[in-house]
């Protein structure tokens, strides 16, 4: 076929005809991690489950990838072009899928279903790259940094949520640990012995109170007390809690955890604690969004019947939210559409999500995430190259 066009509509076809034949198996795949959830870095029994899936739509696997028991990359085909299908499964604690991670999953082992036969003819060879840990652990950094992504041309993921939404506009995100040593005494008999590690955390997220007043409005502080004693007559000797500080960019992020930082070392201060920081995961990045792909994404999407609000008129997404893929989009043409499952009231992280994310509107947009992604990548690599865009691409990598 000599018209781009009709090459292309023969090959969408093709895809969408794929995916409707392994229906079945793919919301089985969805389901299955639902049924089974695992928080980061413990995904075996989900990473073995798509792995081996993968396998059986002729793709080769590599399992461990990157030096992460629970990564994987499958591959096929051997064109000159190489495109990535991004997959997530991790859940949360104590809340299961109630993130989606198990769509995403799903939509991405249905992207491969469609485009693993058509590698040839797109002269691509296609991946599907399985990131652990996203939810706090940053696998998409580790593979990055373990040189996964280096040959990977466009990178793409599908993720729920309440809406549909076009652009991800996640924030970079710092996340961390603090824990304060004190010294443990009897509350009422010998006070004055004590040092109390729960008052350094009342000192500090006071401070914090006080500090978001001068904080951009893009900025966001919170965390949780995991530890703070365990007897009203006991001063507590030690307390630990987890924390996370976002913010538009890495570099707007960087002068706000300073900020923070330091109102935990005040309530170390004020009380005489000891006191240690650690950052629990490299940081996440904002995202940057390929605007061709996404307008190709967005026009697939609307011969669904779903409207991506290209020109954001309405709240969407999960925009203050963050995502470690956001690191890939700054160094691979990325997009991370979100699709909506029809959850409302209920949103990203809270139980009814998790119910809704197998339900018909949750199985619809795996299916629906899955051609999307296909028929994107199909534009995308069949579609004439322009020099000026192609220039940009090579030096925002």
């Amino acid at each position: 076929m000599n018209d781009p066009a009709v090459a292309a509509a023969d090959l969408k076809s093709r895809a969408a005809t794929a995916i409707d034949a392994h229906r079945d198996a793919i919301l089985a795949v969805s389901h299955a991690l639902h049924a089974a959830p695992e928080t980061a870095w413990q995904e075996h029994a989900s990473a073995t489950l798509l792995a081996d899936t993968l396998e059986g739509l002729g793709m080769t696997v590599t399992r461990g990838a990157g030096g992460l028991e629970t990564a994987f990359v499958s591959s096929a085909g051997t064109g000159s072009r190489t495109v990535a299908v991004v997959a997530e499964y991790d859940a949360l604690a104590g809340l299961g899928h109630a993130c989606g991670h198990n769509i995403i999953a799903a939509a991405a082992v249905g992207a491969a279903s469609a485009l693993v036969p058509l590698a040839d003819a797109l002269d691509a060879t296609v991946q599907v790259i399985g990131t652990p840990a996203e939810e706090g652990g940053g696998g998409k950094i580790h593979l990055l940094h373990a040189g996964v992504f280096d040959e990977v041309d466009l990178a793409m993921m599908v993720h729920p949520g309440p809406a549909d939404a076009l652009y991800a506009r996640p924030l970079a995100v710092a996340h961390f640990d603090v824990a304060y040593t004190g010294r443990e005494s009897h509350a009422s008999a010998y006070p004055t012995l004590g040092i109390n590690a729960a008052d350094a955390f009342t000192v500090a997220q006071v401070a914090i109170g006080l500090l978001r007043q001068q904080l951009p409005a893009s900025v966001r502080v919170h965390g949780v007390v995991r530890e703070a004693g365990t007897a009203p007559n006991a001063i507590p000797g030690s307390a630990l809690g987890s924390w996370y500080v976002r913010a538009a960019s890495l570099e707007e992020l960087d002068a706000a955890f300073r900020r923070v930082t330091a109102c935990f070392e005040a309530g170390a201060l004020a009380t005489g604690c000891e006191i240690d920081i650690r950052e629990t995961s490299p940081r996440y990045s904002e995202f940057r969004n390929d605007d061709a792909l996404a307008a190709a994404f967005a026009a697939n999407a609307a011969a669904l019947g779903r409207d991506m609000d290209a020109e954001e008129r309405h709240p969407g997404g999960m925009n203050t939210a963050s995502t470690d893929m956001g690191n890939v989009s700054r160094r691979v043409r990325a997009i991370h559409p979100y699709l909506g499952i029809d959850s409302a009231p209920a949103v990203n992280h809270q139980a009814a999500f998790a119910h809704a994310s197998i339900r018909p509107a949750g199985d619809r947009a795996a299916l629906d995430g899955a051609l999307l992604m296909a028929q994107t990548i199909i534009d995308a690599l069949t579609e004439t190259p322009d020099p000026d865009q192609e220039t940009a691409h090579a030096h925002a990598r």
